[in-house]
């Protein structure tokens, strides 16, 4: 009588599931336990990504930019390529949570963007490349417009049309400075390049300090850009005056330079902050079309803020900058 063969039971892993953060054309990110891996664009400019991530991991960027984690199969390196997208590492941080809105660390994103603006580019190392915030904007509006025809479209475009060339993305931000950036003009400072609540996470999760993530953008340019979104959020009645007043006050106490110590910081934040606004007015025509939706109260907002710029009178053009 044949003797029956036992089936060897097959271990169980205790490691943890990996969980999908994003998953964008831009970027996907996948936690797995304390790590965060990003797969970048396949268009990714993979020498400034290279920089930009050095720069994170750079001891002069402690405590104000979460440090990216080394690659085991690239022997140490900080970048690797999987699958034709550069990879990255980073340890997990606890992000802002968007069901509490009260508790938004406002004032410490002010003083996180004070540090970064005042680490002296030339401590770091280079060649650093531009920041990417007027690139971002000219990406979006390329979107709006080959997503086809929208009543709104008009008016962001001809908003779009007021702002100068650099804040376009169609002449160099500091016009002495070269391509590279190895010689910023001098108020030409290291920028995150795309700011907003969901750049922020607690590290050590769950309760260490908030620090800035996401490098994908940053370089050198204005450090006003930076401060933009709030800006423009504040200028069209979706971010109150008194949490406005937290943000500004922070990165002002903090020694940021974008912007003068007191009075009025739209002098340097007009530009910047339009540019956002329609930045964020094209890619909600954009993605309202791609999901065959109508826009909603927020997107509405901002595209009337559009219909604002592109109606004011000529003596409201800027100069180009020098």
């Amino acid at each position: 009588m044949p003797v029956p063969r036992t089936r060897r039971a097959t271990p169980s892993c205790a490691c943890a599931r990996p969980d999908v953060l994003a998953d964008r054309p831009d970027g996907t990110v996948v936690r797995h336990g304390d790590v965060v891996a990003k797969s970048h664009a396949r268009d990714t400019d993979v020498p400034a990504l290279s920089a930009r991530i050095a720069v994170a991991a750079d001891p002069l960027l402690a405590g104000i930019l979460l440090p990216p984690l080394p690659v085991p199969a690239a022997r140490g390196e900080l970048t690797t390529v999987l699958h034709g997208r550069p990879l990255s590492l980073w340890p997990y941080g606890r992000p802002v949570d968007p069901e509490d809105p009260d508790s938004a660390p406002w004032e410490e994103a002010g003083a996180l963007l004070a540090r970064l603006h005042t680490v002296p580019p030339g401590a770091l190392p280079g060649p650093l490349p531009p920041m990417r915030g007027p690139a971002k904007a000219a990406r979006a509006v390329a979107r709006m417009r080959a997503a086809g025809p929208h009543p709104a479209t008009a008016s962001v475009l001809r908003a779009w049309a007021r702002l100068p060339a650099w804040a376009r993305d169609e002449a160099p931000a500091y016009r002495e400075a070269p391509a590279s950036c190895q010689a910023p003009a001098d108020d030409a400072a290291l920028c995150h390049g795309d700011l907003h609540l969901g750049q922020l996470v607690r590290h050590p999760a769950p309760d260490g300090p908030w620090l800035l993530i996401d490098v994908d953008d940053m370089g050198i340019g204005d450090p006003a850009w930076d401060l933009a979104r709030p800006a423009a959020w504040y200028a069209a009645g979706l971010l109150a005056s008194e949490v406005w007043d937290r943000f500004l006050g922070a990165y002002r106490a903090a020694g940021g330079p974008a912007v003068r110590r007191d009075g009025d910081p739209w002098p340097e934040l007009d530009v910047p902050a339009r540019a956002l606004t329609i930045q964020t007015a094209a890619l909600a025509l954009a993605k309202s079309a791609a999901e065959n939706r109508p826009l909603d109260e927020v997107e509405e907002m901002v595209i009337e803020a559009c219909g604002r710029i592109a109606a004011l009178p000529p003596e409201f053009e800027f100069e180009p900058r020098s």
